[in-house]
């Protein structure tokens, strides 16, 4: 690959990390994925050859070290990969301020969603017994989410526990009360169920500590606001 022929520190910077999915997969280290699989299971829509490419770009640069661990490779961020936060803080910022979010327009995937919501569930707001919740969201395949004081985790299948919520709707709808836009009451409005004892179905907002920047106004209300 030809380089910007720069001795600028952004221009060498944006060589190594300005890729298609670097920071992505550096996102996902960020957020505790330390194998292959996990890592891809946050950004599905990367290739395997691409993931592996992109993971020893970053041991190459000295901000990723592949380990031997108890049931195969793991990847970490060294104190270089871990300096990189703040860059990715800063820009999920950035987008979540000034790009338009019209969930209902926007090419949406279900499981990068789930995997969030699952890093984010907040355990102390459990009940003692273990429950799965079913995601039937339009036009995507069903999903589980096991929730137990101890552990959330997104499954393909019950893995045996008690089903008594069901999730189900439009994904934009889910989408837009998880990043921010809409609160959870706007989002029934705009077709989110969740159907299930009414004690659960109150909770269910509150097990979830929401994505990590839907605290972020766009700039348009902020300004709307202002005048």
């Amino acid at each position: 690959m030809v380089g910007y022929g720069q001795f600028c520190a952004v221009a060498r910077a944006h060589e190594v990390l300005g890729g298609r999915w670097t920071l992505l997969v550096v996102r996902e280290l960020l957020c505790g994925s330390r194998r292959f699989n996990d890592i891809r299971r946050g950004i599905p829509r990367v290739s395997r050859t691409v993931l592996s490419e992109r993971l020893q770009a970053l041991v190459h640069v000295g901000a990723v070290v592949r380990l031997d661990g108890e049931h195969g490779p793991e990847y970490r961020l060294t104190d270089a990969g871990q300096e990189l936060a703040n860059l990715v803080s800063a820009l999920g910022t950035w987008g979540q301020r000034w790009l338009p979010r019209h969930a209902a327009t926007e090419d949406l995937e279900l499981d990068p969603l789930l995997v969030d919501m699952q890093r984010r569930v907040r355990l102390a707001a459990l009940g003692r017994d273990p429950i799965v919740t079913r995601f039937e969201i339009k036009g995507c395949q069903t999903r589980f989410m096991l929730l137990k004081p101890a552990e959330a985790s997104v499954c393909l299948q019950n893995p045996g526990f008690p089903e008594p919520l069901r999730v189900r709707g439009a994904l934009p709808a889910l989408v837009a009360w998880w990043r921010g836009d809409v609160g959870f009451i706007q989002a029934q409005r705009m077709g989110l169920v969740i159907d299930g004892p009414r004690p659960l179905v109150r909770a269910f907002p509150e097990w979830f500590g929401r994505y990590q920047f839907a605290h972020v106004g766009p700039v348009r209300e902020a300004l709307h606001a202002a005048t």
